[in-house]
């Protein structure tokens, strides 16, 4: 080739963006091939669509008229004529979801050999059409010839920590279809709530559904079977396949919570509140364990079409399986030498019924531990060295780890996910050989989920984290092999034009590599406080009120900042056209004697937490670790002395800690208030032990005070807390690499 031909052939794919979006085609994902022609399509009230005579044929083509109808106001019919809309199947398209679209003045053709295509075809028409009402619209005239690069494009909810309604799930694959992603993974089954419909077993829906929260109120829900239905139906008519996770043997909490006699304790538990890893699980040594796993299966398989069932088999602490006599007796009949082939025992038995179903087991990159059956396949969630090992196996293997968008939208941006490339994923700390595994066994490789856990997603803000990242991961799955700086420009370019859609349809998305808000308050004169937000947003407004009342859009509003003169149980909602973005923000802002006073710490505080001064900022800090107010030691004890500047009464003082074994918070074993004139000499005014039982998963707020009998007269007011340094032999690791987290030192 010559070097003018290059440079000829080079100018010409720049120039085809441009001259794409000059012509307001936009279309996300990029087709694989597309052509512009001369002139444009007419589309009015005299349209007709022909499709299909079959059954999907006549409801992909109801399909595009209802969407016509609710996009620009046009109401075309159905039928054959001059100037039609033609949905056809034509056999020499090749590939399964594979279409071609052709636009000219006369006609517009979708063709496809298969329904899946024409489909697809039919979502890339729509995103061709205005936004504007109109009784015309004009349609570019251009040929497109397109499939995806991988066949596996999917999205997880998990539904478990927090509940989703159908309404939310079924927009959710509204939009899924529209950017043409595939698959909705469901995880339906966790610790904190199982979620659907068991006949056999009523208690997983009575008991297993709901847990208590720590404030005392009941949260959770379940789907009927009916509801499952029709949310697969819903799924169907779009394109989506809907896959079911039932997670076993670990995250059972919640089953366990209904039916005790599924652990090897069989003791009685409470659906658990604590997110993390817990140590009951289903019990691998006990018949009876697997039929009930297999008459919950038997329930669940009819409800889902899908070739595919994900039994998670992830994060399996089995410390009961070794203390568990039936299960250590079938180890030794099995010749296995340790748990790990238990667990490989486990998946392999629950394998084999799924296949005796017609049905192919998913499961987390940890059914590889113990040795797993190649005919599994292998979600891989911890990087790509587990991704090489499991191609080398011979599983077939989705990609997921590089696409959690539960993290925080500064830490994975919609650039993040655009560049990342699932056929060459390792990094310098993976091993080398991993890129000519993946070279070799490229044909195994389905493609890639973008999972939503939802620890920290809710119904309000879930669409933040959601979208536009969404948009990044359905680009990079179709297209599969463009991710560098040119691609990066003309994706965001198109990307920008989404967004006035995403506005039409009311979705409350986030920013592109920013937090949503931010908040951050601190204390000023007496009795006021300067409550600041960092918006990712311009047009973003807060709402908030200070009676502990959920702000709705009619609540005082600030933008930037706002200075409350009095205390109360602050909460605070970003706001974004009309939109709820997110559950209230909350703080208990409170009259402290400490505020804002000279803190002396004998430990600092972690940098990863609360500063220091936020002990001393008129702000308590509820039941988030993360919310700005907690500070945290990490194998550190609590010294903390404050100097009130003057001699003071002191009538009480307070300070609250946090245990939340989960995530290796615990609260002091004991604690010390002590009082002093000069700073030096202190004397020990009271002492505590907080009854806490640290195996306790459940989060748990201590609050630890002492109140005098009479007043104090005192400058300087000390705290000492002391940690653990020894614990039960059952805890995970012992004392080591534990936490304390206090909030405001409250001096009355």
């Amino acid at each position: 080739m010559s070097k003018i031909l290059a440079r000829c052939l080079l100018g010409l794919s720049t120039l085809l963006p441009a001259l794409a979006m000059a012509a307001g085609v936009s279309i996300i994902p990029e087709p694989q091939h597309l052509q512009l022609g001369r002139g444009s399509y007419r589309l009015d009230a005299h349209t007709r669509v022909e499709a299909p005579k079959d059954a999907r044929g006549r409801e992909i083509a109801t399909f595009l008229r209802d969407a016509i109808r609710a996009q620009t106001g046009i109401a075309v019919r159905e039928g054959a004529g001059a100037h039609a809309i033609e949905l056809k199947l034509d056999p020499a398209v090749q590939g399964e979801e594979a279409y071609h679209l052709t636009v000219t003045p006369q006609q517009v053709t979708v063709s496809a050999s298969t329904d899946q295509g024409l489909f697809w075809g039919v979502q890339t028409l729509r995103q061709l059409l205005p936004l504007e009402k109109s009784t015309r619209a004009e349609i570019p005239a251009m040929r497109i010839e397109d499939a995806p690069a991988y066949a596996w494009r999917g999205v997880m909810l998990d539904v478990s920590r927090h509940f989703y309604p159908v309404s939310f799930i079924e927009k959710q694959l509204d939009l899924l279809s529209y950017y043409k992603i595939n698959t909705f993974h469901w995880h339906l089954t966790d610790d904190q709530g199982w979620r659907i419909q068991i006949r056999h077993y009523p208690k997983l829906a009575s008991v297993g559904a709901w847990r208590t929260e720590a404030d005392g109120t009941r949260y959770g829900g379940f789907y009927t079977q009916a509801q499952i239905r029709q949310v697969v139906d819903y799924a169907r008519r779009r394109n989506i396949t809907v896959i079911p996770e039932i997670e076993m043997p670990g995250h059972s909490v919640a089953a366990i919570a209904a039916y005790p006699g599924l652990s090897c304790g069989k003791k009685q538990v409470a659906v658990t509140t604590a997110w993390g890893v817990h140590k009951n699980i289903d019990c691998v040594g006990d018949e009876s364990t697997f039929t009930f796993l297999q008459n919950v299966l038997d329930e669940v398989l009819p409800l889902f079409p899908s070739p595919y069932v994900h039994i998670g088999g992830d994060e399996v602490p089995k410390d009961h399986w070794h203390d568990c006599a039936s299960c250590q007796a079938l180890m030794h009949k099995l010749g296995l030498k340790d748990e790990e082939g238990l667990q490989s025992y486990f998946i392999r038995r629950i394998q084999k019924y799924l296949e005796s179903k017609g049905k192919t087991l998913v499961g987390w990159d940890e059914i590889l531990e113990g040795g797993a059956d190649k005919h599994a396949v292998i979600e891989a969630w911890r990087g790509a060295d587990e991704q090489a090992k499991a191609l080398a196996n011979g599983n077939r293997v989705v990609v997921a780890g590089p696409f959690y968008i539960d993290r925080a939208l500064d830490s994975l941006t919609v650039q993040d996910v655009f560049r990342t490339d699932i056929a060459n994923d390792s990094s310098p700390n993976d091993a080398k050989a991993d890129a000519a595994v993946f070279a070799a066994h490229r044909a195994q490789l389905l493609g890639a989920e973008a999972p939503l856990w939802s620890e920290r997603a809710n119904p309000y803000n879930a669409e933040s984290k959601l979208y536009p990242r969404v948009l990044a991961f359905a680009e990079n799955l179709w297209r599969g092999n463009a991710h560098d700086d040119a691609a990066w420009a003309d994706f965001h370019r198109r990307l920008q034009a989404q967004y006035p859609r995403l506005d039409a349809w009311h979705v409350a998305y986030g920013p592109e590599d920013r937090a949503v808000v931010q908040y951050a308050i601190a204390a000023e004169a007496k009795g006021r406080w300067l409550l600041h937000a960092q918006r990712g947003f311009d047009d973003l407004v807060n709402h908030y009120t200070l009676d502990g009342g959920v702000p709705t859009a009619s609540s005082p509003s600030f933008t930037d900042a706002v200075t409350l003169h009095r205390g109360g149980t602050l909460q605070v909602v970003p706001f974004r056209k009309g939109l709820r973005y997110d559950n209230p923000a909350s703080f208990t802002l409170v009259d402290n004697l400490a505020t804002g006073k000279p803190l002396r710490l004998a430990q600092p505080v972690s940098p990863k937490y609360a500063p220091a001064h936020a002990l001393t900022d008129g702000v308590q800090g509820g039941d988030d670790f993360h919310n700005g107010q907690w500070s945290g030691w990490n194998d550190a004890d609590v010294d903390a002395a404050i100097d009130l500047q003057k001699p003071t009464k002191i009538h009480a003082i307070a300070v609250d800690f946090l245990q939340d074994t989960g995530s290796r918070i615990l609260p002091p074993q004991a604690v010390s208030f002590q009082v002093s004139g000069d700073g030096k000499h202190w004397t020990t005014v009271d002492a505590e032990r907080p009854k806490a039982d640290v195996m306790d998963s459940r989060p748990h707020v201590f609050h630890v005070a002492f109140q005098a009998t009479k007043p104090l007269d005192a400058r300087y007011v000390r705290v000492v807390a002391n940690r653990y340094t020894v614990l039960p032999a059952g805890f995970p690791d012992g004392a080591a690499n534990t936490w304390l987290f206090a909030d405001e030192i409250l001096v009355k």
